[in-house]
């Protein structure tokens, strides 16, 4: 079993010793970092390696953005994770741009936490639904009318990477092949413009494609 080596980015120091109990109950993730703002964290990748960043967003010195910026041009196998507040919607773009691969609340469950943790270690993007439905309601009075058309298997198979579905679970649900979710997939990124699966999360989001 390969163990998923994590570090906690947070200013509040109990919410990170909280998430760090929840984290090492997990059979295969282990804790090996903490910091309370982007230069901390810094500083520690220099002499700790780590599969996955749990980022806060809104910190001291150097806030979430620019330490997930920074992480993914300098260690681009590491892969960053918003632990997020309702209220930090508005950080949604910002983090995605700066590379993030996937949005939790803060009051997600450890099942939820650790589903995070595995699919995008698998190389997929998570999104829990409660911060989704909370990026809904913050982008509906903001959007854009788009010219992009996509055919109902194609917004079928959007929304399901939207919940978090990987590209095996969504073959399995549609039951389409795999080589098909894949041919879909590439399609709603050349339609889209979208550069990755987070991106194409925040276009679904911001033009009102995606249902929770």
């Amino acid at each position: 079993m390969e163990i998923i080596k994590t570090v906690i980015v947070d200013d509040h120091v109990i919410f990170r010793k909280g998430l760090i109990t929840v984290l090492n109950e997990m059979d295969d993730v282990k804790v090996v970092g903490e910091a309370s703002n982007g230069n901390e964290l810094l500083d520690l990748l220099k002499k700790q390696t780590t599969d996955i960043v749990l980022m806060d967003i809104k910190m001291p010195v150097m806030d979430g953005v620019e330490a997930t910026r920074k992480v993914v041009e300098k260690y681009p196998d590491i892969r960053v994770i918003a632990l997020t507040m309702f209220e930090e919607v508005s950080y949604f773009n910002r983090m995605i741009e700066a590379g993030a691969c996937g949005f939790l609340l803060k009051k997600t469950t450890s099942t939820e936490l650790e589903r995070a943790l595995h699919l995008v270690m698998e190389d997929e993007s998570y999104f829990s639904e409660e911060f989704i439905s909370s990026a809904n309601k913050f982008f509906k009075t903001r959007q854009k009318e788009t010219t992009v058309k996509l055919t109902d298997r194609e917004q079928e198979v959007l929304h399901l990477i939207c919940k978090g579905y990987s590209n095996a679970e969504i073959s399995k649900f549609l039951g389409l092949s795999q080589r098909t979710i894949d041919g879909h997939r590439a399609r709603l990124f050349e339609k889209t413009g979208a550069k990755n699966a987070p991106n194409l999360v925040m276009f679904a989001i911001k033009n009102g494609w995606v249902e929770v």
